[in-house]
């Protein structure tokens, strides 16, 4: 399935979210430039920084060249961001001294950069439109095990912060009475946090509560079906006593 991004971005943007993409420049060099792992590693490490900080080389070396010695790596790093200069332009890394390196406010948008920040501002329609997916699915570094337990990290804070946000407008649609965008983002939310039966069984009590019961069945059901599959695992007693409540019409259906 081909990579969507997020909203539509003019201007140079690195895109995270459901795939890996350069937009901005010329595609041939974009192109060459994504081939380079390590690359674009670095330029997740720094879009993904704390605003308006600086990285440390030595973090990165360790992050990204783990088996080379400090020289060596500090050479390896000088190559990247030579590479990463030559198609993104000179201005858009910049250096503090000859030990810390960070992506020049505004020269580079990211998408998974703009979604926690529309998140602080509470522009959450916004911070859910831009999830397109996981951060940098199926992306690896051989032999990068710190890279890969911080990617994680950092997947896994990306997914919890969108699915709060989801739930989130999910009750501020439901308390305006906008009954379809409401279960819509209950499902959303219960899909995207599929694994979590607190969050399935907050858009199902939702969905009941807004009259779409059919879909409040077939999110159990979807749920059900993934954990078998996946875990091999069945749902809590719980979530099964919720469930059967609603298949009998015994569930009481409270008030948001």
């Amino acid at each position: 399935m081909a990579f969507t991004p997020g909203p539509t971005r003019v201007g140079p943007a690195l895109y995270l979210l459901g795939g890996v993409d350069l937009r901005g420049f010329p595609p041939e060099e974009a192109a060459k430039l994504l081939t380079q792992s390590k690359v674009v590693a670095l330029l997740a490490v720094l879009a993904l920084a704390p605003a308006a900080s600086f990285t440390r080389r030595d973090r990165i070396v360790g992050l990204l060249w783990p088996e080379l010695d400090q020289p060596h790596a500090r050479t390896a790093l000088r190559k990247a961001v030579h590479l990463a200069r030559a198609t993104l332009g000179e201005e858009v890394l910049l250096s503090r001294g000859d030990e810390e390196l960070a992506i020049a406010p505004d020269a580079l948008w990211c998408d998974a950069t703009d979604l926690r920040r529309s998140i602080e501002r509470g522009q959450l329609e916004r911070a859910v439109e831009l999830y397109q997916g996981d951060l940098m699915p199926g992306f690896y570094l051989p032999e990068c095990h710190d890279f890969d337990g911080w990617l994680e990290s950092q997947r896994t804070s990306l997914l919890e912060d969108v699915v709060a946000a989801t739930w989130a407008l999910a009750k501020h649609l439901e308390s305006g009475d906008k009954r379809t965008d409401a279960v819509r983002h209950a499902k959303k939310a219960a899909r995207l946090a599929w694994s979590d039966e607190r969050v399935l069984r907050r858009s199902i009590e939702m969905l009941v509560r807004l009259g779409d019961r059919a879909g409040a069945l077939r999110a159990y059901d979807d749920f059900a079906n993934r954990l078998r599959k996946e875990l091999e695992s069945d749902p809590s007693p719980e979530t099964v006593r919720l469930m059967e409540s609603i298949r009998t019409g015994t569930h009481p259906v409270q008030k948001a």
